[in-house]
């Protein structure tokens, strides 16, 4: 018997470890790293990377189709409500990469979560099941900093590690909506 019910699902479920085993073998490099930075450079960075991951994740999305003007006004909506989040926190780049890190998380967890419903599986809500599941990992990740002798417990990090998932899990089911009703609309 086994614990997926396709392959699609077993492979997003590996997505997920592997993700959350980089996220957690990190802990003691971002540090380093953030140390090595000007203060500028890592908001600059950590921007760069979020606003870049955040595009190709769309246009994957709509590679070999033709997005509609609903679904190009949700991305742009997307794009800058994460834009405005990594600007307006006040927080050091390595909590700007919760958004980032968990989100990628949160989206894989409810890709597998609807996975497994659309094959009969018993998943009450999936996004919210996603953002739950994302967010114990969150925790779990906080618990090892408090292990770490250069890391500390932040309940705010957990916190960015919720909101994450939040975004993320919106922002898909934005997007998902947006193409739905592309889909039923009739060809001229």
């Amino acid at each position: 018997m086994s614990w997926f019910t396709t392959k699609r699902e077993r492979l997003l479920w590996i997505r997920v470890l592997v993700v959350q085993t980089a996220i957690y073998a990190t802990l003691g490099l971002a540090g380093t790293l953030t140390r090595l930075m000007t203060p500028m450079l890592q908001k600059f960075v950590s921007t760069a990377f979020l606003c870049t991951f955040i595009v190709v994740i769309i246009t994957g999305i709509w590679a070999g189709s033709r997005p509609s003007l609903r679904e190009i006004g949700v991305a742009v909506g997307i794009v800058a409500a994460y834009a405005l989040a990594v600007f307006r926190m006040t927080v050091s780049p390595v909590e700007r990469t919760h958004l980032f890190e968990y989100g990628v998380v949160a989206i894989l967890v409810h890709q597998a979560l609807i996975e497994r419903a659309r094959q009969g599986g018993r998943v009450p809500v999936p996004a919210v099941l996603a953002i739950v599941l994302t967010s114990i990992l969150g925790l779990i990740d906080e618990f090892i900093q408090y292990a770490l002798p250069n890391r500390i417990y932040d309940p705010r990090d957990v916190l960015f590690n919720v909101i994450a998932a939040l975004l993320a899990i919106s922002a898909a089911k934005a997007l998902s909506w947006a193409r739905q009703k592309r889909t039923r609309q009739p060809n001229p």
